[in-house]
């Protein structure tokens, strides 16, 4: 194997039009996020947080490490009990991610939710005379449809909003 091509498999990133430097710090600032959300899973006081973090990197604040440390810090955190939640492939098409997103902010508003009281509504809002029983899954819509959807969400959550004593 070529060093030209040693790069391409170690760095796919570059390939992309990024600088080397430009992919390692925004898998950095990924891992940055990943210390807080193990932070908040673990339950960890500031005090506790500092503590590991000047004991794992040397460093009082995850901003000033680097992508070992980082990594070093995560381990450290695995350890403990923190488990990274399985990373979920978003869709490529825009109207399916905006219809997952106005959901989950629907989500703590209604007694019963999740997956499958997203797909009950999306099949009601699909039934036409093509798809008499609707469709189920917000992947499968075409862009009429998508928009359809994402507004009924939009009234939806703007009619829990005022239900619960909100503002729209």
């Amino acid at each position: 194997m070529t060093d030209r091509a040693r790069t391409r498999v170690a760095f796919p990133a570059r390939q992309q039009g990024k600088t080397l430097a430009t992919a390692i710090e925004a898998n950095a600032a990924v891992m940055r996020q990943k210390v807080q959300i193990g932070r908040k899973q673990l339950g960890l006081a500031d005090e506790d947080y500092r503590a590991i973090l000047l004991r794992v990197t040397g460093h009082t604040t995850s901003t000033a490490c680097n992508v070992r440390e980082l990594d070093a810090l995560l381990r450290e955190f695995a350890r403990l009990g923190f488990k990274p939640a399985p990373v979920r492939k978003f869709s490529p098409k825009a109207q399916v991610r905006m219809i997952h997103a106005i959901y989950a902010d629907i989500q703590p508003l209604l007694a019963v939710g999740g997956p499958e009281a997203l797909r009950s509504f999306v099949r009601r809002q699909t039934k036409s005379d093509a798809h008499p029983h609707g469709i189920d899954a917000p992947e499968f819509l075409d862009a009429e449809q998508a928009t359809k959807v994402v507004e009924g969400l939009k009234a939806w959550r703007t009619r829990l909003r005022r239900s619960q004593g909100g503002v729209a």
